[in-house]
């Protein structure tokens, strides 16, 4: 079975194909009996509450199958996150469905085979299996949360890449089928359907979602927080000398609107953590003291509240003849990417204000005056990489080995 592993997706739209179930009569009308969340069903009453159509009348079953099929991993979400080891295939987990009718039946998914299209589901844990075609129902939640593996005595956990991957999603329902939206950080599209993962537990967890692929025409994925905050970053070069002349007239900002700005955290980690910040601990140390936020990370946000401008290094042209006025060896161990010439000026992006202090230092060996501008590490890194082959390869000649920065 092929599937595609996405994490940062941006605003990629995806239009399946819709492709009904065999194992199910579409053409028979269903007709959900009311069933309040946790009752108990025999394996008939279920089918029964699953298949009987709008007359009363026994629509096909889907086969009641007590053997055991072919077992299949439900996939992790495809991030570098380090979680607890998945569930065995052979061990039944919690789960709620969503049927068609939009009601929602608790019970345990015992079997998933998306090569037949099915799954084998139980409502008690003691109850008969029943298996159920994918276009008897448009939603399933494994409800037992998929949860972050502890890394310090302190039993704190790695947190999610919220900031970076969580997204708003829409899916748009077939045939006139409500739409379905929510939450997720990342996802995997496969031929039976989408993989989606809720963050939950502040961050420490995710939820396994799978909506099958007959429940929706298209996929919409909004921006996450750090794309919201990169499209308003400094993007030209006259924007550019535009803040640097205003920088040090520029009023003081609130810290939280840095952080905001700078794409770190999203508004909800944000507010959670005002809502229960007490005493007189500053914010972003209380953000560093939660594993939020990094220090490197609290320096960068009180560089941006102070006046520096912040650039988008995947939009800024860089200037080839400003790169070339700096050996490759000293950008990369400074963690420096040098973007424009201007008036005797060199102006150059660092992540952080630290990376000052060590400008200074090759001031005389670079002869002009060295303006700093803020950029994320991540993009210096890769622009570095780019233009290592593309610009230092052509005009820097006979330059020390390209060394890696170590801060």
């Amino acid at each position: 079975m092929s599937a595609r592993l996405l994490g940062r997706v941006g605003h990629e739209v995806h239009t399946p194909t819709i492709r009904p179930q065999a194992a199910w009569n579409s053409s028979v009308d269903l007709k959900f009996l009311p069933v309040e969340a946790g009752t108990s069903l025999s394996a008939n009453s279920l089918r029964r509450y699953l298949c009987d159509d709008a007359n009363g009348r026994s629509a096909p079953l889907p086969t009641v199958s007590f053997s055991t099929a072919e077992q299949w991993a439900w996939p992790a979400p495809p991030l570098a996150w380090k979680h607890l080891p998945l569930p065995a295939d052979n061990v039944a987990q919690p789960c709620v469905i969503e049927v068609v009718c939009g009601k929602t039946v608790h019970g345990e998914m015992r079997n998933f085979d998306p090569v037949a299209g099915t799954v084998t589901f139980a409502s008690t844990a003691d109850g008969d299996s029943v298996s159920m075609a994918y276009s008897s129902f448009r939603r399933l939640t494994l409800t037992t949360p998929l949860r972050a593996i502890s890394q310090s005595p302190s039993g704190r956990v790695q947190r999610l890449p919220a900031a970076a991957q969580e997204r708003d999603y829409t899916l748009h329902g077939a045939a006139q089928a409500p739409s379905v939206s929510g939450r997720t950080i990342g996802y995997v599209e496969a031929s039976a359907g989408l993989y989606l993962f809720t963050p939950v537990e502040e961050e420490a967890a995710v939820q396994r979602v799978f909506v099958p692929r007959w429940a929706y025409s298209r996929c919409e994925l909004g921006q996450s927080a750090e794309e919201i905050a990169a499209s308003l970053w400094i993007s030209s070069p006259q924007v550019l000398l535009e803040a640097i002349e205003r920088q040090e007239r520029m009023p003081v900002l609130p810290i939280g609107q840095s952080i905001l700005a700078l794409g770190l955290l999203t508004r909800a980690q944000l507010e959670r953590e005002l809502a229960r910040s007490v005493g007189d601990s500053p914010l972003g140390e209380s953000l560093v003291a939660a594993g939020l936020i990094s220090h490197a990370d609290l320096q960068t946000v009180i560089a941006h509240k102070m006046g520096y401008p912040m650039v988008d290094l995947n939009r800024f042209p860089v200037d080839p003849l400003a790169v070339t006025k700096v050996p490759k060896d000293i950008a990369a161990r400074h963690r420096m990417l040098p973007l424009m010439i201007d008036q005797g000026r060199l102006i150059v992006a660092v992540d952080r204000p630290s990376r000052v202090t060590e400008l200074r230092s090759i001031h005389t060996y670079l002869r002009t005056s060295i303006v700093p501008v803020l950029a994320s590490a991540l993009q210096i890194t890769v622009a570095l990489d780019r233009l290592l082959r593309d610009v230092w390869s052509q005009h820097v000649v006979g330059r020390p080995a390209f060394v890696q920065s170590t801060h």
